[in-house]
């Protein structure tokens, strides 16, 4: 019978709820038990894909189209769960559905409540990614426990472990322990709160994980157990991890949480296989290199906007020992101050993707900076659009190219509106999305990097490179390096004659791991290595974000 965990949080919100479950999930795999993980999110949209990476982070695409949380990229950066719609609920979806089944008349006249059918609805969510061959589900709840949108999920769950067994659910409660500077001392009431406010509504946590910024006294873990009617043991002191991300699953097994989950849900004991983890953190600590990348980004001063690049970023250090200092800047301050200043001193650029003008003027003299100083280039969705619009610019003397999505009269527009998007009017949902195939081309660094000539990767964009110009951005050096697998899209573009030119119009960051590094990822750090400068960067590039 599968086994459910639901994992909550308290106090505060961006403790690392989706971390946790992730390394939850990865030590239970690494158990030989086949885990499935769940995100259910309160908020009311359908999903984040019209939400701005300002408030949300970036948006996860998934293999079937699905925009997601970008928790969900801590899950499968963490385990080989194989993720789906069915991974990630919003409070919109739960209600969509529900009211579409009210229109149909599936209700039969009733009156239609939050208990039972919404409740219902979101237990048929839990039922449905669970089921034969699953030993595990972990289900993170988002939101804080007190939080009014969050009442309906925990609601839900409550009521499923007491339909599903007791015996067959168990709860984790993620909360913070703060500690007050004046006082000298750490303060437990907030988590005895939390705790208290789930009781409420009878839901007791079968393990309390503390998230401290110190040492988690005996004292302390005493009295939490005491108010918070818990054994001792499950009790357990997450600090902060001021090095890497990837030190939680350690921690976590250093404090006996899997063994803790086992013992509780009846689940096969054993130690996990956890060697290569503990060889990948090794070599985090003891790089044999140092390079520095600039990121150069229209949310570049927002870390969680670009998550998926900085972590994949640091998988292809990992690959090649280098230890990556990364320099987050604004499209908009090129503008303002020149590539020289900004720009000066780095081993490789990236430029990654995002929607409307703003900034994109940075982002092409960001990427002829890169080009004609032949220093290695990755462009990713709009970089690969940008790198287009500046070779169309700057080599082929087009004038005033640009894309239809900034300049609808532009007299060259050589990256232009999808055919299949033409009669869109909706925003939600609406883009080419998912997984989609790719043909490569010979004697192309692509191919080098893939080893092979297709490839299935993540999309999510409205806009394409235009057909009508590729012969002659062809015939003046650029490269068209993958098409689609009718060869009517262009999916890689690069530059001849430079050392390492590579832009394409997928997401390669989705499909990184820590422990197998996305092959373009890891061409250009290796192209970055092998062309390391010497003089250091004009700007002082900080180490990538891994929180």
């Amino acid at each position: 019978m599968t086994k459910h965990i639901f994992v909550t949080g308290g106090v505060v919100s961006s403790l690392g709820k989706g971390l946790t479950s992730a390394s939850i999930g990865m030590l239970l795999e690494r158990r030989g038990l086949t885990v499935r993980m769940q995100k259910l999110d309160p908020y009311i949209n359908v999903d984040p894909g019209t939400m701005s990476p300002y408030q949300h982070g970036e948006v996860y695409v998934l293999d079937d189209g699905s925009e997601t949380d970008l928790d969900l990229g801590h899950y499968e950066r963490f385990t080989n769960s194989p993720l789906s719609r069915k991974s990630n609920y919003t409070t919109g979806q739960i209600y969509l559905s529900v009211i579409e089944k009210e229109r149909r008349g599936e209700f039969l006249g009733k009156t239609v409540q939050v208990i039972p059918h919404i409740t219902n609805e979101i237990k048929q969510c839990i039922k449905g990614i669970g089921g034969d061959g699953v030993d595990v589900v972990i289900t993170e709840i988002g939101g804080t426990a007190g939080d009014i949108e969050s009442q309906p999920f925990l609601e839900a769950i409550r009521q499923f472990a007491q339909e599903y067994g007791k015996e067959n659910c168990m709860f984790i409660h993620l909360t913070l322990v703060p500690y007050l500077k004046v006082a000298g001392e750490l303060k437990t009431k907030p988590t005895q709160h939390s705790v208290g406010q789930l009781r409420q509504i009878g839901i007791q946590p079968d393990l309390l994980i503390c998230r401290t910024d110190r040492a988690l006294p005996n004292e302390e873990r005493e009295k939490i157990a005491l108010f918070c009617n818990l054994p001792k043991e499950s009790v357990i002191e997450e600090r902060d991890k001021d090095f890497s991300i990837y030190e939680v699953p350690i921690s976590l097994l250093d404090h006996r949480l899997d063994e803790l989950c086992a013992k509780r849900l009846g689940l096969p004991s054993g130690m996990p296989e956890i060697d290569d983890w503990r060889d990948l953190l090794h070599r985090l600590r003891n790089p044999e290199t140092e390079i520095s990348i600039a990121v150069v980004g229209k949310y570049a001063e927002h870390k969680d906007a670009y998550k998926s690049i900085y972590e994949s970023i640091d998988h292809a250090g990992l690959k090649h020992h280098a230890q990556i200092r990364i320099g987050r800047i604004q499209s908009e301050e090129i503008e303002r101050e020149g590539p020289e200043r900004l720009l000066a001193g780095y081993d490789g650029i990236l430029v990654p993707g995002g929607f409307g003008e703003r900034g994109i003027e940075g982002k092409v003299e960001t990427i002829r900076w890169a080009r004609e100083r032949q220093i290695p280039f990755l462009g990713i969705c709009l970089g690969m659009q940008c790198a287009v619009i500046e070779f169309a610019r700057n080599v082929v003397g087009l004038e005033g190219a640009n894309s239809t999505e900034f300049d609808k009269d532009s007299k060259h527009p050589v990256i232009a509106l999808l055919d299949e998007q033409q009669n869109v009017t909706e925003k939600g949902g609406t883009m080419r999305l998912g997984a989609q195939v790719s043909q490569l081309k010979p004697d192309t660094k692509a191919l080098d990097c893939y080893g092979h000539e297709e490839v299935n990767e993540r999309h999510r964009h409205r806009y394409e490179f235009n057909n009508s110009y590729r012969q002659q951005l062809e015939a003046n050096g650029l490269v068209i390096a993958a098409t689609s697998k009718n060869d009517s899209l262009v999916e890689i573009v690069e530059v001849k004659d430079h050392p390492w030119f590579v832009a394409v119009q997928y997401h390669p960051e989705f499909k990184s791991k820590p422990t197998c590094a996305h092959p373009l990822f890891s061409g250009f750090i290796q192209a970055a290595t092998s062309q390391k400068k010497r003089e250091p960067a004009t700007t002082s590039p900080e180490t990538a974000p891994i929180q």
